[in-house]
């Protein structure tokens, strides 16, 4: 366990109903993939659902059984300002080529100050499944912001 989530651990772990636990800050956040970690404006879509399925037993019965079926995970979303760079973009290519290169990447929430990690969700097997280019617009003064959509197979809050 890094060193910062194990200092947050005890605030979190002793917590006891009716105490006050502060929550965090949803802006600190960072993401990190091939052990480089890099800021993005927003990531979306952390979701998992397990899919009910729904079952009568044989006879007369009136009771509807609900069992957990299949688990699925929500595409995580990360947007950021378009840079020089172009390590997002060659790891699209390659699916886009047939070539998938899976990564382990982990999502860091970071305490109000931005500098020590609280939690984090680790996504095994990432790949980059959708990118979207900035809306380029001659008479806006913004960032240009693009998105790039990440497929996983599990993901696990650490």
């Amino acid at each position: 366990m890094p060193e910062a989530a194990q200092s947050a651990a005890p605030a979190t772990a002793g917590a006891q109903p009716g105490v006050f636990v502060e929550p965090v800050r949803a802006y600190h956040f960072q993401v990190d993939f091939m052990g480089m970690t890099a800021g993005f404006t927003e990531c979306s879509g952390l979701e998992v659902e397990v899919h009910p399925i729904r079952y009568r037993e044989g006879g007369a019965g009136q009771v509807v059984h609900v069992i957990p079926g299949p688990v699925s995970y929500g595409d995580i979303t990360l947007s950021y300002g378009l840079t020089s760079s172009r390590e997002l973009w060659d790891w699209l290519l390659s699916a886009v080529h047939g070539n998938v290169e899976r990564r382990n990447v982990s999502i860091l929430m970071l305490d109000s100050t931005g500098q020590t990690e609280v939690m984090r969700w680790n996504l095994t097997n990432a790949w980059p499944a959708r990118w979207r280019g900035a809306p380029l617009d001659a008479l806006n003064r913004e960032i240009a912001i693009e998105t790039l959509t990440l497929v996983y197979e599990t993901i696990e809050r650490a």
